[in-house]
C-alpha cells in the first residue's frame, strides 16, 4: 500500500507532464500496464519507452488528476483528464481511470479503462 506522501507525489509527476520519469520513479521493475482489454505491456522499461515514443508525437500535454482518489489496502483508482496538441495541431481530449494495485510504494500493476473513441484527434 503506497503512503499518502508517494501517492501525491506520484500524482504530481503526472500533473507536471513528466510521464517517462513517474514511470522511472514509481513502477515495480516488472511492472505491467494494460489499456482497456489490450495486450498487457510488462516491464518498466519498455513501458518508459513507449510513453517517451507516444510523448515525441505531441506538441504538448496537460494532465489532471480529479480528486477523489480511492484507496483500499494496495488499491488506487485515479481519474485523469488528459489533453494532447499533437505535431499536426490537432488535439486529442481524453478521460481515464487507472486502477492500480502496489507493492509498497511502487506500482506493480495497471490497467487503464476509457472510451476509446476518445483516442481520435480534433
Amino acid at each position: 500500500m503506497p503512503t499518502q506522501k508517494v501517492l501525491e507525489s506520484f500524482i504530481a509527476r503526472v500533473e507536471s507532464n513528466q510521464h517517462a520519469d513517474a514511470i522511472a520513479e514509481f513502477y515495480a521493475e516488472n511492472a505491467s500496464m494494460r489499456e482497456n482489454q489490450a495486450e498487457t505491456r510488462i516491464g518498466r522499461d519498455n513501458l518508459i519507452a513507449r510513453e517517451r515514443s507516444v510523448l515525441a508525437r505531441a506538441k504538448s500535454v496537460t494532465s489532471e488528476c480529479v480528486r477523489p482518489i480511492f484507496v483500499s489496502g494496495d488499491r488506487v483508482v485515479i481519474r485523469w483528464k488528459f489533453r494532447f496538441v499533437w505535431l499536426d495541431d490537432t488535439v486529442t481530449e481524453m478521460e481515464e481511470i487507472a486502477y492500480q494495485r502496489w507493492e509498497g510504494n511502487q506500482i506493480a500493476e495497471e490497467q487503464f479503462f476509457y472510451d476509446p473513441g476518445q483516442r481520435q484527434p480534433k
